[in-house]
């Protein structure tokens, strides 16, 4: 049977290698005030949001990376009551820290209300409902100014914000007075945790620099990654904290907190993928140990994307 001609998303890794995405239409696309915002169709993963030009996250499975970001930090901590996320557009990051039954209050800070207006009206299986619920204050904000005007500190912090591109809106939430910053709005058993960009065998010059830069304000510092499909490598997070106590517990009470805390059923998270997550390659390790640069407000992380190509 002949294959009909079909629109296509080129996904630019670099210079020299891309990844396509067939799509079968584009629902949405606009330019805010801070960013270009693309939501389309795919044949093979669902509705996917794409901005500035970069590839953000697919309907498939988006739950591989916002259970990933989300659950280890808040499945450590002893009881976290209070998430602050910085990013998080799509909602689903919001939709993950509200499965816990212990979570008094989450603050959303978002730089673009464009953005949350499309999610709400594109994206609803991203974040099923959860701008609605009456523990979420969603503030328009810049996350850095937000952090740095409030005097409110947090169990968990979360920083699901865009790769820091040159010229976009999140290069100076990566730098180390930033998080310095996070590290006064924290509580005492507080846990930051923050998404690191692809965390590949070419590709892992910004994960590398966040473990570094974090290293020399947390003493205690835990880099891991996750497959997601969609992007076509492995992608990097990193967590860190000023009092690991808590965080050397057992997969049984890994599965035991699960059990007691969360509301619905995970598709990725539990004990097994836990350790997994942790269980970085040797290449990876000793990429992490090499890496020397310090990301700082003078000399930020800056990537230079070639950008994503919509061929219709």
């Amino acid at each position: 049977m002949e294959i009909p001609p079909l629109n296509w998303i080129e996904d630019y890794f670099n210079n020299y290698e891309l990844h396509k995405h067939a799509f079968r239409n584009i629902i949405c696309q606009v330019q805010s005030e801070i960013q270009k915002i693309i939501i389309v169709d795919t044949f093979n993963y669902g509705r996917c949001l794409i901005l500035d030009n970069e590839f953000q996250s697919a309907e498939m499975d988006e739950f591989i990376y916002h259970e990933a970001l989300v659950h280890p930090s808040l499945i450590l901590h002893p009881g976290a009551e209070s998430v602050l996320i910085l990013g998080g557009g799509e909602g689903a990051t919001l939709r993950e820290a509200l499965r816990y039954q212990t979570i008094k209050k989450v603050v959303m800070v978002d730089i673009d209300k464009e953005m949350i207006d499309c999610s709400k009206k594109y994206l609803p299986s991203f974040h099923a409902g959860a701008f609605d619920d009456n523990r979420v204050e969603l503030v328009i904000e810049d996350g850095r100014k937000y952090l740095e005007r409030t005097k409110d500190r947090f169990d968990v912090i979360i920083v699901d914000v865009n790769d820091p591109l040159e010229g976009g809106p999140a290069y100076m939430l990566f730098t180390m007075e930033f998080y310095q910053i996070v590290a006064e709005r924290l509580k005492k058993d507080g846990i930051f945790i923050v998404q690191s960009g692809a965390a590949s065998v070419s590709e892992n010059e910004s994960f590398t620099s966040i473990c570094h830069t974090l290293s020399k304000v947390f003493p205690h510092v835990f880099p891991y990654v996750a497959y997601i499909p969609s992007y076509a490598l492995q992608w990097g997070f990193t967590m860190a904290t000023h009092n690991p106590s808590n965080l050397d517990i057992t997969g049984e009470e890994i599965d035991a907190r699960i059990h007691l805390r969360l509301t619905g059923a995970l598709r990725f998270y539990d004990s097994i993928t836990h350790h997994a997550l942790f269980n970085l390659p040797k290449y990876l390790r000793a990429d992490i140990q090499k890496q020397r640069r310090i990301i700082r407000d003078k000399d930020p992380l800056k990537e230079l994307y070639p950008g994503i190509s919509v061929n219709k």
